[in-house]
C-alpha cells in the first residue's frame, strides 16, 4: 500500500488536486484537525471521515477543478439533520488548490505533526515495521550499521542512516524520539540502550525506548546494566519484550503490527 503522503506527492507531478483539510472542529466529529483528503477529478487520496460531510466536499472540490468558482473561505459544516449525520459537532474545511510546484511545501506542512520514530535494525522485523510506521502519523529515521540493507525506494515519511558505531545515532535523534532497538546482534541493541539510557539520563527526551526480545533478553541485558551503574529506576524506562500483549504469532508483519499499536497508545 503506498502512504496517503507519498501518492499524493507522486500524482501532483501529473494531475492537479484541491486538498481538503479539517481546519477545526467544534463537539463531536468523525476526525480531528490536520486531517486530510486530496480529491482528484476521478479519485481520492485519504479522507476526512466519510459519510455525507465528504461527499459534499467532495463535489465542491471537483466542481473547483472542473473550473468553477475557487473556494476561498474556511466552510462550516455541521453535522446535524443537514448533512445527516448523527456526530453533532461542526466541522470547519480549508480548501486548497495544488500543483507540481507545491510538493516541497506540502512535504513540510503535512509531515509537520508526524511523530519521530527512531528505528535501529533493518532486518526482516525492521523492514515490515517501517512500511507500516510510513502509512500512519509518524516520520521514521531507520538506523543501520551495515551498509545497502535499505530498499533504494522508500516513502517519504522514511529516512535512512548508516551508524557506525550504530549507537552513535542516538545522540542526534529528534527530542521525542519514540526508539525501537531490534538490531541484527544483541551487542548492538546492548550498545543502543546504554546510549538510550544515558540521553535519558541527561536530557529525559525519549518518551519510549522499546527493545524487541524476549524476557529471558531482557534478565540478561538487566543484569548487565545493573552492573554498569543503572538503577530500577532507570531500566524501568526500557519497554521489552515490545508490542502490545495478546497479540500471537512471530512473522515479522505481525510484531510489527502489535509494535505500531503500541506506539499509537497514550504514553
Amino acid at each position: 500500500m503506498i502512504p496517503a503522503l507519498d501518492e499524493l506527492l507522486q500524482r501532483l507531478g501529473r494531475e492537479a488536486a484541491v486538498l481538503v483539510r479539517v481546519a477545526s472542529t467544534q463537539g463531536s466529529v468523525p476526525r480531528e484537525a490536520g486531517t486530510w483528503m486530496a480529491v482528484w477529478q476521478d479519485d481520492l487520496t485519504g479522507t476526512i471521515g466519510g459519510g455525507q460531510l465528504e461527499f459534499q466536499a467532495v463535489q465542491e472540490a471537483r466542481a473547483w477543478l472542473a473550473g468553477g468558482d475557487p473556494i476561498e473561505a474556511v466552510r462550516r459544516y455541521p453535522l446535524g439533520p443537514s448533512l445527516g449525520q448523527c456526530c453533532g459537532g461542526v466541522v470547519f474545511l480549508a480548501f486548497q488548490r495544488v500543483i507540481a510546484r507545491d510538493v516541497p511545501a506540502l512535504t513540510r506542512e503535512l509531515s509537520a505533526h508526524f511523530k519521530p520514530v527512531a528505528l535501529f535494525g533493518g532486518g526482516h522485523v525492521g523492514a515490515a515495521l517501517a512500511r507500516l510506521l510510513a502509512t500512519l502519523p509518524f516520520s521514521v529515521r531507520w538506523i543501520d550499521s551495515r551498509e545497502g540493507v535499505f530498499a533504494p525506494a522508500l516513502p517519504v515519511q522514511i529516512e535512512t542512516e548508516h551508524s557506525e558505531p550504530v549507537q552513535g545515532a542516538v545522540a542526534g535523534l529528534a527530542p521525542g524520539s519514540r526508539v525501537l532497538i531490534m538490531s541484527f546482534s544483541h551487542a548492538e541493541d546492548f550498545d543502543v540502550v546504554i546510549a538510550c539510557l544515558q540521553r535519558l539520563r541527561a536530557r529525559d527526551d525519549l518518551p519510549f525506548v522499546g527493545l524487541i526480545g524476549s524476557r529471558t533478553k531482557w534478565a540478561t541485558f538487566r543484569h548487565r546494566l545493573e552492573a554498569r551503574g543503572f538503577t530500577p529506576e532507570e531500566l524501568a524506562r526500557i519497554t521489552c519484550p515490545i508490542g502490545v500483549p495478546g497479540i500471537e504469532g512471530k512473522e515479522p508483519e505481525v510484531i510489527a503490527v502489535a509494535v505500531a499499536a503500541q506506539l499509537l497508545m497514550p504514553p
